[in-house]
């Protein structure tokens, strides 16, 4: 069973950064894309961007430039890097794994982690 483990949420100014972990643990097979998803208050949970193929990212319009994900492979851990960080990026932050191991769809969420952009 894979189990995903976020980190790194806290409270910042609006200007600061923050980095965000996700762990994860379990049997995954290199056929996989991780999301990141983040949930304002009183709204529904909004994709932020993602890392498939172990290399190739992609990110919502209102994050380009400012956040980046990265990977380590050896620890198995993906990163949401957050640059320059406004209260609009107030939320909780999801991690979400998409596993296409043995032509088989799998998906797994994380917890969340809370971040609190403050003006």
């Amino acid at each position: 069973q894979v189990q995903l483990v976020e980190s790194g949420g806290g409270l910042v100014q609006a200007g600061g950064s923050l980095r965000l972990s996700c762990a994860a643990s379990g049997s995954i097979s290199s056929l996989n894309t991780m999301y990141w998803y983040r949930q304002a208050p009183g709204k529904q949970r909004d994709l932020v961007g993602f890392l498939t193929n172990g290399s190739n990212t992609r990110y919502v319009d209102s994050v380009k430039g400012r956040f980046t994900i990265s990977v380590n492979n050896a620890e198995n851990t993906v990163y949401l890097q957050m640059n320059r960080l406004s209260p609009e990026d107030t939320g909780i932050y999801y991690c979400n794994l998409e596993d296409w191991g043995h032509g088989a769809r799998k998906e797994y969420w994380g917890r969340g982690t809370q971040v609190t952009v403050s003006s």
